[in-house]
């Protein structure tokens, strides 16, 4: 059974986050908490597959939360949900082990693409994927690779990296299956997490 824990301070936040979850295949239940001390005494009960934490919230807030749970049970998948600029509290999760991060805003389709990739993920997670980065490797990325998946770290789009490069949105697509292929994420937000945790995103 597949089971995903949500955690938003914002009630409101909550029931959206939980609603989309539930639509995502294969997921048979969602539990949600209020806080970071809520989503430790949830995990310790329900022991979910999936975890997406608010990175700031009253307590110990849903970095420490992810550091806490990861100690314990380090397969279990953390996404992190943010605000696109608090790329401090991305870091810091990701260096604990958080799988990636969704920004807040993100669209509907986005986070059931995340969340279906995460558990993907989880499920893979015993075998080894051919191509993969070994995480003490450091991929050798162009200076324009570097400069999109800084972008996306910081939650820009396609189009939002490619104006600020003076890129068109094509370009920028190339650049990002070529850095997805070389540090061996499937995703934006998996590509921004192995971007903090090789350093090249900071």
């Amino acid at each position: 059974m597949t089971t995903v824990l949500v955690c938003d301070d914002s009630p409101l936040a909550r029931e959206a986050l939980r609603r989309a979850v539930a639509t995502v295949p294969g997921v048979e239940r969602v539990h949600v908490a209020s806080s970071g001390e809520e989503s430790l005494a949830r995990f310790a009960v329900d022991r979910p597959d999936l975890v997406l934490l608010d990175v700031r919230m009253p307590g110990i807030g849903g970095v420490e939360a992810a550091r806490r749970m990861l100690a314990v049970s380090p397969q279990t998948g953390v996404i992190m949900m943010t605000m696109a600029e608090d790329v401090e509290g991305v870091a810091r999760a990701v260096n604990a082990g958080a799988r990636g991060y969704l920004v807040k805003d993100a669209s509907r389709e986005e986070l059931v693409a995340i969340v279906t990739q995460a558990l993907a993920d989880a499920a893979s997670r015993a075998v080894p994927v051919q191509g993969a980065v070994p995480e003490a490797g450091l991929p050798a990325l162009t200076e324009r690779e570097l400069q999109v998946l800084r972008g996306m770290s910081r939650g820009r789009s396609n189009a939002e990296i490619g104006k600020e490069l003076y890129l068109s949105e094509d370009t920028v697509k190339t650049h990002a299956r070529r850095l997805f292929r070389k540090i061996g994420a499937a995703d934006r937000a998996q590509a921004a997490a192995k971007g903090f945790r090789f350093g090249l995103v900071r």
